[in-house]
């Protein structure tokens, strides 16, 4: 075998998947986790219920991060009348990839019928190095509520490792009865002229996206986290809405300050979305 060959096989053979699926469904007096499946290194603590109904599933992910080879699937079904938190316990990580460059791989599909979910995790950050492949799916059908929140970070600037090699991409799409409402996608290489671009990142290494889908007045929730942040001169948020979606996008130097600034998004929408005030997940503390 040829040292090409031997290459190619190695780079074939490196494939680590992991799977995990979870469902939910409404009990008599609480929403069931009625479906728990894995493969691999994903699983799920047992449900908490701070709130009663409310279904508080803390999703774990015990190697930490994902390496060269790494590809997680993650799907979530929340049936008709649940109601349904998901966060994590800790930030994501994409480390450096190998020598042959193999990707790092996140999938997300989350599907929601009539029910309730909110979707959020801690935030994921790009090590030097990688080259992460992060693709996030939801699905709403009916009179389903949504709300989901996504920091990610370039580099580790507070340990004076930047991001001076790898890429990363990152896909976002939202549809409601299979009409999409919101698709992006981005791929970033270390040196894309858009990190430094004054339209794009201009240098700054940590952005973050809320969306919510479901509100009743989206006027007053507009109006409302407007008057908080965007004339806040300390606050790094903005606000738009189309399509019966909200969304609210930071951008700036501090995943700290990013989960602060949309959770507190959160807080403030979650009564008006969700019928209810926000319950922190104990997690979150510690």
């Amino acid at each position: 075998m040829n040292q090409m060959t031997s290459a190619s096989t190695l780079i074939g053979q490196r494939h680590w998947p992991a799977y995990l699926a979870l469902g939910f469904d409404k009990g008599d007096d609480k929403t069931r986790m009625h479906q728990m499946s894995f493969k691999g290194p994903l699983r799920v603590q047992r449900p908490f219920y701070p709130e009663e109904e409310v279904c508080h599933v803390y999703l774990l992910h015990p190697p930490g991060g994902l390496v060269s080879g790494d590809d997680l699937q993650i799907q979530i079904d929340c049936e008709k009348d649940s109601q349904v938190l998901v966060t994590t316990p800790s930030a994501g990580k994409i480390y450096k990839a190998d020598s042959n460059g193999v990707v790092q791989k996140q999938r997300v599909n989350i599907q929601v019928v009539d029910s309730q979910c909110e979707w959020l995790p801690m935030e994921t950050i790009v090590f030097d190095g990688a080259h992460g492949v992060l693709d996030t799916k939801i699905n709403l059908f009916g009179d389903a509520k949504f709300v989901g929140l996504d920091v990610f970070c370039l580099g580790r600037p507070k340990s004076e490792r930047p991001f001076v090699s790898g890429s990363v991409e990152q896909r976002l799409s939202l549809y409601h009865n299979e009409v999409p409402l919101l698709l992006e996608r981005q791929y970033l290489a270390s040196d894309d002229p858009l990190i430094s671009a004054i339209s794009g990142f201009n240098n700054h290494l940590v952005s973050g996206t809320l969306i919510a889908f479901g509100l009743s007045d989206t006027e007053s929730a507009l109006d409302m986290l407007r008057t908080r942040f965007e004339s806040n001169h300390t606050s790094n948020l903005s606000v738009t809405y189309r399509l019966n979606t909200l969304v609210v996008r930071y951008l700036g130097d501090c995943s700290e300050q990013a989960q602060c600034q949309l959770r507190e998004c959160w807080h403030l929408l979650r009564p008006a979305l969700m019928g209810r005030e926000a319950c922190v997940p104990r997690i979150w503390n510690t």
